[in-house]
């Protein structure tokens, strides 16, 4: 199994801390995208969309990375990761959901701007994040995990960009179960880390 990677990507992260979680090897292949190694004609031919990260398990090439956390979860996860029943699976969903809303265009864009010097309203990046980390501070006061009574790939997909929040400044003293959340993660069996955490 090969992933095509950037290391400083959340959402690259989340597929290598997935499979380590797994216990799935998985070959790295590093992509410059400094060097737009991503819109070059054999990536483009892995992944049209020109980003990462891909994932090609022997064959089978999938890329984005919930698409890729749910491949990983039905096909090595056990049915743990990701439930098959309606309201289960449903749960999994709304957090997804908010992985790819308010964690992705405020916090991950926050950090985007403030690391890599892209060109997204900082302040209102910012307060989009802090709105999702309300939400889930809301749903952590009562629940252990986001979506169930164990990790799924909605701790999975919403971890990475909510731990490197504070590289967004966005800061997570207000969120303290939040924290405790994200130790739970950390405390998980494989768990590895990126750099930033």
């Amino acid at each position: 199994m090969k992933l095509y990677d950037m290391e400083l990507s959340g959402n690259c992260y989340k597929i290598r801390l997935f499979c380590s979680l797994l216990g799935v090897n998985c070959e790295t292949v590093p992509v410059n995208l400094m060097k737009g190694e991503h819109k070059q004609a054999d990536f483009l031919a892995l992944n049209p969309r020109g980003q990462v990260p891909v994932l090609d398990d022997a064959g089978t090439v999938v890329w984005d990375s919930m698409a890729i956390l749910a491949y990983l979860a039905r096909k090595y996860g056990d049915g743990r990761w990701l439930p098959i029943e309606a309201e289960p699976m449903a749960r999994v969903m709304q957090w997804l959901a908010m992985s790819e809303n308010e964690i992705l265009y405020g916090l991950a864009r926050a950090r985007a701007v403030t690391r890599f010097n892209r060109p997204w309203d900082l302040a209102q990046c910012q307060d989009l994040g802090r709105a999702g980390l309300g939400i889930m501070e809301n749903h952590l006061e009562r629940n252990l995990w986001l979506a169930g009574d164990g990790p799924t790939i909605a701790d999975i997909a919403c971890y990475p960009y909510v731990a490197l929040a504070p590289e967004g400044g966005v800061a997570l003293d207000d969120f303290p179960r939040i924290g405790e959340w994200l130790a739970r993660i950390q405390a998980l069996p494989g768990y590895v880390s990126m750099p930033g955490l």
